[in-house]
């Protein structure tokens, strides 16, 4: 359901959720659906299903008579009740709910969860709780700022309102264990106004991994602080607190040495008296400082006989601050701007007029990027996993296959993404120009001799297209060339072992390794569809530089690889692999491939053949976003597109057998990887993950059906996935896939410009608009200077820059035709000129309306 305040849940609903509430590559704190503090994932790695002690915030209100109730601010547990597994001796599974959920301690009746990201909210009420409650939590989000964007904190505002006839004074209050395994100790501050707990520990050097603190601050005039909680045994320090809080006043001061027998808890309060049908809150902000970081998941093997220490490297926040504290201080110095520019954020990307449930995936899934799926390494370059195990990182090394689909970064942090790009093109390709996809931490250390990815090389390629296109840097471009063209000719280079096109014909016969992990031989448009796009992709780079040369030798690869697999790899309804299952010589070229000949049945394994894959042309998706053009012939694409719809999409999932990972079960519909319509052959053992449902290859083929002119089709295909993400089956800010907070899922931001029929070329200083719905529209959009909304009311177009900068020569806008222009109401020059805007002068509009009316 859909709230005030972006989209709602309650009661059962509640269940599943953890919002992340944490900075780009500095992990995050999980907001649970009934208030709860969950997932401390703060320490450079995943930690799904932790709490950190009996972490939490607590509030009470006191009139004339003393105390008239105090709560922790939490609703009801949702089920079920026996205990977490795995258990343990005397806790977990058959011992009931742990006490860190805060379950045993009086707490709201009704909770009601909405988020508006990178907002979340609670609204508490309690029949015996003197007025609402309501909790906002955030990081800082604001695209192009990826500074701010990146700060390893929590910020949370507890507002009170009063309904009662007299005045009250509200407390919140904010308990923070101490996580450290060590020697700990809590120390109480206060600096320009702001009260604060800083969480240390004694042990640990600086350069440990295990080194770091935490910091609870508030910016309330009215605070007090207990430094410990009671030390004691059983339940005592809980029992204690909860009596200290719940008397009239401050909990009294309390303090003890230094221990590492300890994990201490502190409380930070802050007071504030609110008049009768008023309202008063408290901010809080909580901080982490775990700088180092190691590669715990797949370490450098030392050639010394000795225990060798690991090499570590600084998160990138290490540069910015020197402690939690440092980092707290800095949030509550910069709170008011760092919260209207995320809100002003937050506003406009909800202004969109798209259906709820598209506006629900895109917006949801930019929540990855606040998970311990990213990384930031010591530069500042973006880093990643491709989702999450529940204490490591899962598949690493900025996957590029898996990072082809993901359409938020690039969009909203172009500057991040580019660093990606740079450094495959430094320390993941070889000589020859063949490209690992899995980037190896610490930098500089052997990248491997697994294959090259065929969709993850070529993809690239696409992607330096598509940054250079978004930020309209030509000196990047110029650097990123020489690479570049070295990274396509391997496609026909001798020194490329899976001989993919040795003889320059446009298409991939050999070996090819892709996304689902195992190699497709034979000619198929997935794969040669990438290799094609990358062909244009480049041309285009090319004639930009002035390379003529290049331009009609990848122009005629282009043409003719196109001409040949629209021949003999469409069957009048979809695209096809053309391949003999039965031919093992097809093997003998390649080493160790023999182990995809199935003996048994006489076949290749592995393989789609006649099937109907979900990705079969996924690159052209790719090119209608980027501007590329036509990758494949546009009427076969759309029957391509409807095959999909017709077979790949399933509507009931009892009767579709699945023996991989199941993502969607019972009466859930989906888009399966790989169906094989009737009266064609399905391969014994056919592509890995045949039967499955992944969201990002889900997204791309719905919003594909978008830019197609299929868009009831599309929207089905969204919120079928949307739907599963209900947070009572799932968490809806954690959509799977190999591992939690899956990066692929951000394919669905897409649909944003998609939507709006978006158009950029920041080189030519171009953009443009053509909407796929008719009448009145509004959407947010980013580029790589500035972002703002784009809008169309009746005969009026308007394009609002709220933040950064646009330089803009062009305006295309297809749809209408235009009267008179305005920049903030003063009238601008121009002329039409091949159906588009061009403008007497370039124009650098910052903060400004631009209006376009256009002739009744």
């Amino acid at each position: 359901m859909k709230s005030s305040k972006g989209f709602g849940y309650e009661g059962k609903y509640t269940k599943e959720i953890s919002f992340p509430l944490g900075g780009i590559g500095s992990g995050c704190i999980g907001l649970g659906g009934n208030g709860r503090l969950i997932d401390f994932e703060i320490f450079n790695r995943p930690n799904k299903s932790s709490y950190n002690g009996c972490t939490h915030i607590a509030v009470k209100a006191e009139g004339e008579e003393g105390v008239l109730d105090a709560r922790v601010l939490n609703g009801d547990l949702q089920p079920s009740f026996m205990g977490d597994l795995p258990g343990d001796h005397f806790g977990g599974f058959g011992f009931g709910m742990s006490r860190s959920t805060m379950a045993g301690v009086p707490h709201f009746e009704e909770a009601v969860f909405s988020a508006s990201f990178p907002f979340a909210a609670l609204a508490f009420k309690d029949s015996r709780f003197p007025g609402p409650v309501e909790l906002t939590a955030f990081n800082p989000f604001i695209p192009l700022n990826d500074k701010d964007s990146s700060l390893p904190a929590a910020f949370f505002e507890v507002e009170f309102f009063n309904d009662t006839a007299q005045e009250l004074t509200y407390t919140a209050a904010f308990s923070l264990e101490n996580p450290a395994k060590s020697k700990n100790v809590n120390l109480a501050g206060s600096e320009d106004g702001i009260r604060f707990i800083s969480l240390e520990t004694t042990d640990n050097e600086k350069s440990d991994p295990a080194y770091g603190n935490m910091c609870v601050a508030t910016c309330c005039p009215d605070a007090s602080t207990q430094n410990y909680w009671y030390r004691g045994q059983w339940f005592d320090s809980l029992g204690v607190y909860w009596q200290d809080f719940s008397k009239p006043g401050n909990m009294p001061a309390r303090d003890y040495k230094a221990s590492a027998e300890h994990q201490d808890t502190a409380t930070l309060s802050g007071t504030v008296t609110v008049a009768p049908n008023n309202k008063g809150s408290v901010k809080f902000i909580v901080s982490w400082y775990y700088p180092n970081c190691v590669n715990y998941w797949n370490a450098e093997k030392c050639s010394c006989e000795e225990d060798c220490t690991p090499e570590t490297w600084l998160n990138y926040y290490a540069s910015l601050f020197g402690s939690a504290k440092d980092c707290a201080l800095y949030s509550f110095e910069n709170y008011t701007r760092l919260y209207e520019q995320s809100r002003m954020f937050s506003d406009a990307l909800y202004s969109s007029t798209l259906p709820e449930s598209v506006l629900d995936a895109v917006t949801a899934n930019i929540a990855v990027l606040k998970t311990p799926t990213c990384l930031r390494l010591s530069d500042g370059s973006f880093y990643a996993f491709e989702g999450c195990h529940c204490h490591e990182g899962c598949c690493e090394g900025s996957c590029t296959h898996v990072w082809n689909y993901a359409y938020a970064l690039p969009f909203l942090f172009p500057a991040l993404e580019r660093s990606m790009r740079e450094l495959d093109y430094k320390y993941n390709m070889n000589a020859f120009g063949g490209m690992t996809f899995r980037l190896q931490l610490p930098l500089g250390r052997d990248r491997g001799n697994f294959r090259p990815c065929a969709d993850g090389q070529f993809g690239g390629i696409i992607k330096v297209y598509r940054e250079w296109k978004i930020s309209g840097d030509n000196e990047w471009l110029k650097v990123m060339w020489p690479g570049v063209k070295k990274n396509l000719e391997y496609a026909w280079s001798v020194h490329n072992d899976d001989k993919w096109d040795p003889e320059k014909t446009g298409v991939l016969h050999g070996r090819q390794h892709h996304t689902l992990d195992m190699e497709l031989f034979g000619p198929n448009s997935w794969l040669t569809g990438f290799y094609l796009a990358a062909l244009k992709a480049a041309a285009e780079m090319g004639r930009y530089l002035g390379d003529e040369q290049t331009v009609s030798e990848y122009m005629a690869l282009f043409n003719k690889g196109k001409a040949w697999i629209e021949e003999n790899c469409f069957n009048g309804e979809f695209f096809y692999q053309k391949i003999d299952l039965k031919d093992k010589n097809l093997l003998e070229p390649y080493e160790d491939a023999l182990h995809y000949w199935n003996a048994e049945s006489k076949e290749i394994k592995y393989q789609i053949g006649e099937g109907s894959a979900v990705d079969q042309v996924l690159a052209q998706w790719h090119a209608n976003i980027c501007g590329l053009g036509e990758i494949f012939d546009k009427a076969k694409v759309k029957k391509a597109l409807a095959t999909i719809y017709k077979h790949n999409f399933k509507r009931d999932m009892r009767n579709h057998f699945n023996p991989c990972r199941l993502y969607c079960l019972n009466d859930e519909r989906g888009t399966i990887i790989c169906d094989w319509p009737d009266k064609t052959k399905k391969p014994v053992i056919p592509v890995p993950y045949a039967e499955e449902t992944m969201h990002g290859f889900e997204y791309q083929a719905a919003i594909h059906m978008l830019q197609e002119g299929m868009a009831e089709q599309g929207v089905e295909l969204i919120k079928a996935v949307r739907d599963r993400y209900d947070g009572y089956r799932r968490n809806p800010w954690n959509e799977m896939e190999c591992g939690s907070n899956y990066a692929r899922s951000m394919a669905s931001y897409a649909a944003l410009p998609t939507y709006a029929g978006f158009e950029f070329d920041m080189p030519n200083k171009t953009i443009g608009f053509n909407p796929i719905v008719k009448g009145d529209f509004k959407c947010f959009w980013s580029l790589g200077s500035g972002w703002g909304v784009f809008e169309r009311s009746g005969h009026t177009v308007t394009i609002k820059i709220l933040y950064g900068t646009l330089h803009l020569a062009r305006l295309n806008l297809p749809f209408m035709k235009p009267n008179n222009i305005t920049v903030n109401g003063l009238q601008v020059a121009y002329t039409v000129e091949n159906g588009g805007i061009v403008f007497e002068k370039p124009m650098l509009l910052k903060e400004v309306c631009l209006t376009i009316d256009s002739m009744q």
